[in-house]
């Protein structure tokens, strides 16, 4: 498959670089839109964001199971981090996504780029139009803020809900995920940074 080109976003915040990395990273689960942007919507307990090189990024729903989204490839604080990103999906899919954070005045600016959408394979270029809008939608939340474009893309995330209700609901969704971490794979996951 031909490369497809890697998603480019940025955004300027008023927190320093220190305060907006510690943000993205350590606060993850206290921001991160789950109810939309999971596998196990209502089911999910806690995400995870392990801040270390070789951390897992993962959901943990309210019966224990854990479904992995990534891993952390480089941690550089407070400028930088690395992570592949595969939520439902076998890592082999993975993307890469990178975050930099940028002092800008007396705040920071934020640049995500995806890239590696090919890993995804035949339903690539979709998935990079949906993720496109996605990690704009996502970012936004993390700056604490609301568009009129968010207003509409949350309606459609309750159009999507109603689609996987007809499909047997969340559980039939959990089923039908890839990503799920087992015994072996928690044991890494201990003493993680929700």
């Amino acid at each position: 498959m031909t490369p497809l080109p890697p998603i480019r976003r940025s955004l300027i915040v008023s927190w320093d670089q220190t305060a907006a990395f510690r943000r993205f990273t350590q606060d993850f689960g206290s921001w991160w839109p789950w109810r939309t942007h999971s596998v196990g919507g209502p089911h999910v307990a806690r995400l995870v964001f392990e801040c270390r090189t070789g951390g897992l990024i993962f959901e943990e729903h309210a019966d224990g199971r854990r479904f992995q989204w990534g891993r952390v490839l480089e941690w550089e604080p407070p400028r930088r981090l690395k992570f592949s990103w595969h939520p439902a999906r076998e890592p082999s899919t993975a993307q890469e996504v990178e975050v930099r954070f940028l002092p800008e005045g007396s705040g920071t600016r934020v640049e995500l780029v995806s890239d590696h959408w090919e890993n995804w394979g035949r339903n690539a270029q979709r998935a990079r139009k949906g993720y496109d809008m996605g990690w704009a939608y996502v970012l936004n939340v993390w700056a604490g803020r609301r568009t009129l474009g968010m207003a509409v893309l949350d309606g459609l995330a309750l159009a999507l809900r109603g689609v996987e209700w007809l499909r047997g609901g969340p559980r039939a969704s959990i089923a039908r995920a890839g990503g799920e971490i087992g015994p072996a794979q928690r044991e890494g996951a201990r003493g993680a940074t929700t």
